[in-house]
């Protein structure tokens, strides 16, 4: 599909790799809203690229229904969603001392991570179904949704992190199914190592990140943001590309821990 002229909802869209997206797919001439909760570094944002600023909770009903009226009315058509928000945690199921798994920031995260992606496809999607078919296939639209390799092959104390991402993977093929009566496709990038600012705040950082891609098989290095926002602006433009699980790691496969 075609971006120019078109309006895209970017969750997460004020840092890493939403916001690496957000860049892409403004730079190609798609009118894009930024939905976050950062509001002082995604209004920045959203004024550099020429973008739209929505301070919103995925996991919020009214507030997603929000943002995605927003992209609904900038005045371009909204066809493109991508789910980048999200958040990660480390805690073991048992803990070392015998203290079970806190059952709150297991919801939390599910409830960020997974229903949030689910809340914003929906509405998304129902927005998306209101516009005019685009070609002789009758497609209005594209959604991607982002998940992890840890919902494949999880560590130690990733148990919450890759239940919600799981369940991301776990729903692109049915997703696909059900909103290809609107001509709407559905695909999930799975990313590894992902050199984003989450990785640079301890004192070790460097020494951090050398032990990350060690087991990265080829190109010996962390994966950059813009290969992510490469990676959507592909599988929005290519229009056979539909209910894919992609990884995007370097050909790295996570050992326990």
């Amino acid at each position: 599909m075609e971006l120019n002229g078109a309006a895209a909802i970017v969750s997460g869209g004020a840092s890493g790799l939403g916001e690496a997206t957000a860049r892409e797919l403004a730079a190609h001439g798609a009118k894009v809203v930024i939905a976050d909760l950062n509001e002082e570094r995604g209004k920045a944002i959203a004024d550099e690229i020429g973008a739209v600023f929505v301070k919103c909770d995925v996991s919020d009903e009214e507030q997603v229904q929000a943002a995605v009226d927003t992209a609904a009315s900038t005045g371009a058509p909204l066809r493109f969603v991508v789910n980048s928000a999200g958040i990660g945690w480390a805690t073991r199921t048992v803990n070392r001392d015998g203290t079970p798994h806190d059952l709150a920031s297991y919801r939390k995260v599910i409830d960020v991570n997974l229903i949030g992606t689910f809340n914003l496809m929906r509405i998304g999607a129902a927005a998306i179904g209101k516009t005019d078919p685009v070609n002789e296939d009758g497609a209005r639209g594209v959604i991607i949704n982002t998940a992890s390799v840890a919902a494949l092959e999880g560590q130690v104390g990733q148990v919450a992190y890759s239940a919600s991402k799981g369940g991301i993977v776990g729903m692109t093929v049915p997703a696909a199914r059900d909103l290809s009566v609107i001509g709407v496709r559905v695909n999930t990038i799975c990313p590894g190592i992902i050199d984003t600012p989450i990785y640079g705040f301890a004192p070790n950082a460097e020494e951090f990140k050398a032990k990350l891609v060690a087991p990265v098989v080829f190109p010996k290095r962390m994966g950059r943001p813009a290969e992510f926002a490469h990676l959507v602006r592909m599988l929005i433009e290519n229009d056979y590309i539909n209910a894919e699980i992609i990884r995007l790691d370097g050909g790295i496969r996570f050992q326990p821990k």
